[in-house]
């Protein structure tokens, strides 16, 4: 593989992880919160579905999905020769 070739895959993939990083960040950020008052109807031990996803879910999605990322990129770099060394 001719490494300008491999350089475009790799940033196709890092682009591709990148969009769907940042579709779920936003969906998380903004969508969710939207449907606030729909949600306050689920309650989660005790307390409404729209304040748990606003204090509580929303954080823990993102500190998931830091870890799914840096796993995820990880993986690629290494798919292509260019992972750190540990």
């Amino acid at each position: 593989m001719q490494d300008e070739e491999k350089y475009e895959k790799h940033w196709e993939k890092t682009k591709r992880l990148m969009y769907i990083m940042m579709g779920l960040w936003i969906f998380f950020s903004f969508f969710i919160h939207m449907f606030v008052s729909w949600l306050n109807a689920v309650k989660i031990l005790g307390f409404p579905m729209g304040f748990y996803m606003a204090a509580q879910g929303s954080l823990v999605v993102f500190v998931a999905m830091l870890y799914w990322f840096a796993k995820a990129q990880d993986d690629i770099d290494e798919e292509f020769g260019v992972a750190e060394d540990r």
